[in-house]
This record gives structure tokens, C-alpha cells and sequence, in this order.
């Protein structure tokens, strides 16, 4: 492809296609009467994954675009779990038949921050209030910089199956710029603890496009990370929106590699992935061979939801906490956002939700071709129309950006399958934004395609 081309689409600031639509699109209009309707509504037969967001930290990471809050107290904390489990009851109560469970991921913030007991406590809770899948999957995000032995022993008690730890880059000259220093050893022995607790799923989180990274800097973490063979990796391009994350504004932009330097280490850490035999999944997860998620990829049923890449293909996500997002088939739901709204709302004993969004059937089109284009770099455009009842030679004429997209070839048609070529499968959003009926101008909110 033409460096000319790259540079253009590689700078459109897109959605991540975590969900379609966007968040940002979510309106005030769909609050907690809406919601416990939708939960009443939930078929006796559905399966569901939870989501817990707990927004705390320990310190604030320059790169950071997450909900949290830094305190260097506990209390706060355990006020919150506190809140946290009164809503478990508020929600399960809603359902007339509460969903088996396939899925609990603990996300933030750094959910390990809780006193251990705290977080044994939560999970018993929701065992209590949901029938579990034998084989549920429990996933929680840590930072290995604050992880203690009581916590990981913890985490092996409650069952959990796998777990997360964010890195993002071992160079410590990047790391003071992010105002993130972790050491290897410190990271080593987080994994180790985690193993012999018996939680045996590994994922490691790098992020390239930070201040002063270079291809060098990139390569060398991914050789370190390799030492301690984890399952699986995500790879993310850092989204640098001072505008919305004001902290972001101590990270000096003329330290920032351009589109192309970015471009180069994204393509340079997936060339030491694979050539260490993991397995590239969609636009940004590698995976040892016979994973669960190479294998759903393999099958074509891999999953994209607000974690990413899953294999989870529950029929409701419910979100617990503040800013926790949740989708049930009607629409998407979000909670209050700040501690203090969803504080108080669940002190009262009312669901925390204050927006959301009804899908409509264009937008279940869209998020189904969506979602196939970001998992298997292909979709078949005619049958998917023709399952949500819809002319495709009608509905492909109304896509603008896709013929502009074939010319430069970032797609190629056989037939009515739409394809991404190898060679321009980083360009996956661009291709998925083809399909957006939503796309305007909330680009500002974005990251980079690339």
C-alpha cells in the first residue's frame, strides 16, 4: 500500500467497535425504569456475563483513558464495595428468572486494590444471586505494582480463571514518561504467585505510541514479556485525548511518534509475536495455539465486546458499578458515571442507570457486519442483509466510504463476502467504519485507526 494512503487512513480517529453503536451515542433518555424492564423482559433460558467495574487506583498513569479515581486510602474503597454488593441484589432482583452466568470480568481502575476478604466477598455474593456455568470464566485486570500475596491467594479462593496484567512497556525511559515505573521483576512475580494460586490464564497488556517508544523499545518488552509465556496479549495504540483526559496533558505530544513510527512498532511487535508462535486474533490479541480464543476464531465465533476479543457469546452483559456499561438484546444501558451519582442512587435503592440506547433493527445489521469484519477480517454482506430481512444490493448502496475503500484496496470482493487483505487488516476499523450509520463528528473522542 502506498505510504500516501496509510498515512490517511492510519490518522482518521475511529471507534474501537467494542460496540456499535459507540458510547458516545448513548443518550439520557433510557434510565432505570427502562432497564429494570428490560431485565423483567430477560427469557428464563438466557445466559449472561457480568461486568464489575471498580474506578480506584493507587496512582495516576499519564497514558490512562479509564473511569477511576486515585486514593491512597482504604476506606473509600471498602465504601464502594459496599455499594457494589447492594447492587448485585438490586439487578438479580429485577430478573424474573435470574441468567446462568458464563462470564464475570472485574475491570477498572485496578479491581485488586480491595481488601482480599472484600473481593471473596463480592464473588460469593454473586454466586448467591446467579446460577454459575460450571465453566464459568472469572477474568480480573491488576497491576502487578500493587498486587499482594493475600490478594493473590484471594483470587485463587474466589475461583478466579484468568487474569490480566497490565505492562505497556518495560522501557524505563518511557515508563517515567507515563508516569509508570514497573519493573520486569515485579511483573515476573505477580505471574508466578498467580499460577502456583492456581489461576492459570495469563493475558498481558502492552500499549505502543507512548512518549519516547521507539521499534527497539517495543521489541525488547515483548522479548521480556515472552520470558513468562502468557496466554494471551492484547496490543493497543495509545489514544492521546488531552481534551478529555486531562491528565494526558503532562505527557509532552512532541514526544509522541507520528502515524508512520506507530505504524512500524505495532507491525514489528506482531512479527515477534507470531515468530514466537502465537497466533494473531482480529486487529489487536495474539494467543498461544489451541487457546479458546484462536480456537473460536478459528471456528468463526469469536466475540467483540467492551473487554475486547472473547469468546463469550452470552445473550445479556449486565454492568455493575459506576460508568459500568451493560447491553441486554433491547439496548445498552450505562450507570451514573461519577461515585457520588451512583452512590447516591444505589443508597436509595434505585438502579444506578442514568443512559443508554434502544437498537434498532438498521443498527443490529450494522453491529452484526461490524463485529464479523473486526473478528474474521471478512463478512458475507448478502447474508447478513438477508437475515435481518434487508436488499443487500439496496443497503450497499447507501455505504459511501466502501468503493473509495476497494480502490485503494483496503477491501476486495468475491461474490457478496467483503474481505480486508492481509497487508491492509490494520486498517480494520476503516473498513468497519464503512458500515457506521452513526459515524459523524464525535471523531475528537477517538484514537487513530493505526
Amino acid at each position: 500500500m502506498r505510504e500516501d494512503l496509510r498515512a490517511l487512513y492510519g490518522e482518521e480517529r475511529l471507534p474501537r467497535y467494542t460496540s456499535y453503536p459507540p458510547s458516545p451515542h448513548f443518550t439520557a433518555g433510557i434510565g432505570a425504569e427502562r432497564y429494570a424492564a428490560w431485565l423483567a423482559e430477560t427469557s428464563p433460558t438466557a445466559n449472561a456475563s457480568l461486568y464489575l467495574h471498580v474506578p480506584f487506583c493507587r496512582s495516576m498513569c499519564w497514558y490512562c483513558g479509564c473511569h477511576t479515581s486515585i486514593t491512597r486510602h482504604d476506606a473509600p474503597i471498602a465504601d464502594y464495595v459496599g455499594l457494589l454488593g447492594r447492587e448485585i441484589g438490586l439487578v438479580a432482583a429485577r430478573f424474573e428468572h435470574a441468567p446462568l452466568v458464563r462470564h464475570v470480568h472485574f475491570g477498572g481502575g485496578t479491581p485488586t486494590v480491595m481488601a482480599p476478604e472484600a473481593f471473596v466477598g463480592l464473588v460469593a455474593a454473586l454466586r448467591a444471586r446467579f446460577p454459575f456455568d460450571p465453566m464459568a470464566e472469572v477474568a480480573v485486570e491488576i497491576d502487578p505494582r500493587t498486587l499482594v500475596p493475600a490478594m493473590t491467594e484471594a483470587l485463587g479462593h474466589a475461583g478466579v480463571t484468568r487474569a490480566s496484567l497490565g505492562v505497556q512497556s518495560f522501557d524505563p525511559v518511557v515508563q517515567e514518561a507515563i508516569r509508570r515505573r514497573q519493573g520486569f521483576d515485579v511483573t515476573a512475580a505477580a505471574v508466578v504467585g498467580l499460577r502456583a494460586a492456581g489461576v492459570r490464564g495469563i493475558n498481558l497488556d502492552l500499549i505502543y505510541g507512548l512518549p519516547h517508544q521507539t521499534v527497539e523499545s517495543c521489541v525488547d518488552t515483548v522479548r521480556q514479556c515472552l520470558e513468562l509465556r502468557p496466554d494471551r496479549l492484547a496490543v493497543f495504540g495509545y489514544a492521546h485525548v488531552p481534551a478529555f483526559k486531562k491528565h494526558q496533558r503532562h505527557i509532552d505530544q512532541s514526544s509522541l511518534p507520528d502515524g508512520r513510527a506507530r505504524r512500524a512498532q505495532a507491525e514489528a511487535i506482531a512479527e515477534t509475536l507470531t515468530a514466537a508462535g502465537y497466533r494473531r486474533i482480529g486487529l489487536d490479541h495474539y494467543a498461544l495455539p489451541d487457546d479458546p480464543l484462536e480456537i473460536a476464531q478459528a471456528e468463526g465465533r469469536l466475540r467483540r465486546n467492551f473487554q475486547g476479543y472473547t469468546t463469550d457469546s452470552s445473550d445479556a452483559l449486565i454492568g455493575l458499578g459506576a460508568s459500568a456499561i451493560g447491553r441486554l438484546p433491547q439496548g445498552y444501558v450505562q450507570n451514573a458515571p461519577g461515585l457520588r451519582a451512583y452512590a447516591e442512587r444505589i443508597g436509595q435503592g434505585e438502579l444506578a442507570t442514568v443512559k443508554g440506547y434502544v437498537l434498532t433493527p438498521d443498527d443490529r445489521l450494522r453491529a452484526d457486519l461490524i463485529e464479523r469484519i473486526m473478528c474474521d477480517f471478512a463478512v458475507d454482506v448478502g447474508q447478513a442483509c438477508r437475515a435481518h430481512g434487508r436488499d443487500p444490493k439496496a443497503f450497499l448502496a447507501t455505504l459511501t466510504r466502501l468503493p473509495t475503500l476497494a480502490d485503494h484496496r483496503l477491501v476486495r470482493w468475491d461474490g457478496e463476502l467483503l474481505v480486508i487483505p492481509a497487508e491492509a487488516r490494520i486498517f480494520v476499523r476503516n473498513v468497519a467504519a464503512s458500515f457506521d450509520g452513526h459515524l459523524g463528528t464525535s471523531g475528537a473522542l477517538h484514537s487513530r485507526a493505526a
